[in-house]
């Protein structure tokens, strides 16, 4: 699938004369490494505000920009909504947890590590049992292009359709990342979803769009026969809602959101 550059001039009337927020450049690789470490707690946060915080299951994942081979997830049994930079743990691809004080979810260390190995492309995963995810993945079927937002997904995501139980091997995660090929997503079959991005916020904002997708289609599916999007329409409109722009674009409101009810996350 070719991506074609959309930039913020095509998406805007004014950003000539006013400035439009754009992904931040560092001066550092320490300086980048406690911004994407502030966006994976940010992000952990608005998991929470959205439901997406039930039990035990769950995590969100971000390379090291320092050292790529080593990722940020979240420690085993903190709750969503109180998670803070300094509660962050950084495990290797071969399990080894090199910072932090806490220990990880197997299943996130078994799926994440294989999707971080074979998307070099991908610095964030997602992962969670929503409601809505859950009740979609029971179906095993893609999402149809039945809205402008469900565009960003039109041939852009996959389907895991072998659940065999609480994943634990990174065999599975393998057979995952294999699903999810070069998309943004895939859909795990009587388990959840999964979205990745070059970004923990593109990561964030596509989980949670893709959520909300699930969802719609939930409802129209049960209210009668859809109306889906031509294919060249919806390849068409895909190049803007799934560009780099854009999906980094929707996780700001989201975050501004938080960072004015609660900064405490930045800790």
């Amino acid at each position: 699938m070719t991506k074609q550059a959309v930039t913020v001039a095509d998406l805007t009337v004014g950003s000539r004369q006013f400035s439009v927020p754009m992904p931040p450049v560092f001066e550092s690789k320490e300086a980048e490494q406690l911004h994407v470490k502030q966006r994976l707690a940010a992000a952990f946060r608005i998991f929470a505000q959205q439901g997406f915080d039930e039990g035990l299951a769950g995590h969100i994942t971000v390379r090291d920009p320092i050292d790529p081979h080593t990722f940020w997830v979240n420690p085993i049994a903190r709750h969503f909504s109180l998670m803070c930079v300094s509660d962050l743990v950084r495990v290797d691809h071969q399990g080894n947890i090199v910072e932090g004080h806490s220990a990880i979810n197997n299943a996130a260390f078994a799926i994440h590590s294989r999707i971080h190995h074979h998307r070099p492309d991908v610095n964030a995963v997602a992962h969670a049992h929503t409601v809505y995810g859950r009740a979609f993945a029971a179906l095993n079927q893609p999402l149809k292009a039945i809205s402008q937002d469900a565009c960003l997904f039109y041939n852009n995501h996959g389907v895991f359709s072998e659940f065999t139980g609480v994943v634990s091997s990174q065999s599975e995660g393998d057979l995952i990342a294999e699903s999810l090929a070069e998309g943004v997503g895939t859909i795990l079959v009587n388990h959840g979803l999964l979205t990745v991005g070059k970004s923990v916020d593109a990561c964030c904002a596509n989980f949670v769009l893709m959520d909300s997708c699930c969802h719609s289609q939930l409802l129209a599916q049960a209210a009668g026969e859809l109306q889906q999007i031509p294919h060249e329409i919806a390849e068409k409109t895909r190049t803007v809602a799934a560009s780099d722009i854009v999906t980094w674009g929707n996780f700001q409101p989201l975050y501004e959101k938080l960072l004015a009810r609660d900064d405490s996350f930045l800790q």
